[in-house]
């Protein structure tokens, strides 16, 4: 069986990143697990219908409730890495980050759960964010920092011996969902069905950037599976509203234009040609050639 590990910073973002491939992987019989760093303690509530004092009182309670509820939608597996939400500084300068948040372990000491994972879970393919977490959220750059040092480090035996047998995945990839070219392609849709595009306002300050867009070298085809991908974001209730901006584009709309979730390969031990259409490109033969 194959085996693919999604690592995220807090409970909603294995459903609003690379949900569709997820998926799609599972219905064709991959094993898929999901790392949660963080628990979410101090995730904003950005639903206004959630914003209750029962709702505010119990967050970390419900936040993981609704990791249950959309890990049942999806068909995966799933661990907590055990870490506190660092919450999102704001101001200028911003305020220095809360004590014993997981942006402030040392990354060598924060990845050891995760090597852990790794070598009981022995994934064949990692996926996570880029270096600036795809957006610049200290407990999203820091699962970047954890999971490059755990893929680094899961196959070395003098590493880490304590924390399992050895095993090396093959390839890693960045989530880049969320780039430009595909958020302009939305919103010229929109605007050519005479509706009105959410993304307007942030496409106006949104300077292009061709090079990050050339990051993109892996575009998974899984338009059939957007809709699971959305039930499992409105599992997060208290971080989806569903009339709010995630879903002001109609579902035909995304399926139509933008058919594919996409990735950067970022490391790879085996052969394969860009760009990709599969996670597993190169994988999949590998694989049956050492079980044959």
């Amino acid at each position: 069986m194959l085996r693919l590990m999604a690592v995220h910073a807090h409970p909603d973002d294995e459903s609003s990143k690379g949900a569709a491939s997820t998926a799609k992987y599972v219905a064709e019989g991959v094993d898929v697990h999901v790392a949660t760093c963080t628990g979410g303690e101090r995730g904003s509530i950005l639903n206004p219908k959630m914003e209750r004092p029962e709702v505010l009182a119990n967050i970390a309670e419900i936040r993981r409730q609704e990791m249950d509820a959309a890990r049942e939608i999806l068909g995966i597996t799933q661990d907590w890495l055990g870490f506190v939400d660092s919450g999102f500084p704001e101001g200028d300068p911003p305020p220095p980050l809360p004590e014993g948040c997981f942006a402030l372990v040392p990354v060598e000491e924060a990845a050891k759960p995760l090597i852990r994972l790794m070598r009981s879970f022995r994934p064949h393919v990692v996926t996570t964010y880029d270096e600036n977490g795809g957006y610049p959220h200290p407990d999203h750059v820091q699962c970047h920092n954890i999971t490059v040092a755990a893929f680094e480090a899961a196959g070395d035996p003098d590493a880490y011996p304590e924390l399992g047998e050895p095993w090396q995945p093959l390839k890693l990839y960045y989530n880049h969902g969320f780039h430009r070219e595909r958020t302009q392609a939305l919103h010229d849709a929109m605007i050519a069905r005479g509706l009105e595009s959410p993304y307007a306002e942030r496409l106006a300050e949104w300077k292009p950037d061709p090079a990050h867009d050339r990051r993109v070298t892996t575009r998974v085809p899984c338009a059939e599976y957007f809709p699971v991908r959305d039930q499992a974001l409105l599992a997060h209730a208290t971080q989806i509203d569903p009339d709010g901006p995630w879903f002001a584009i109609p579902l035909e709309v995304h399926q139509e234009v933008w058919p594919t979730e996409d990735f950067e390969l970022a490391r790879s031990s085996v052969p394969t040609e860009l760009p990709e259409s599969d996670l597993f490109a190169g994988v999949r033969e590998t694989v049956e050639t050492m079980s044959s």
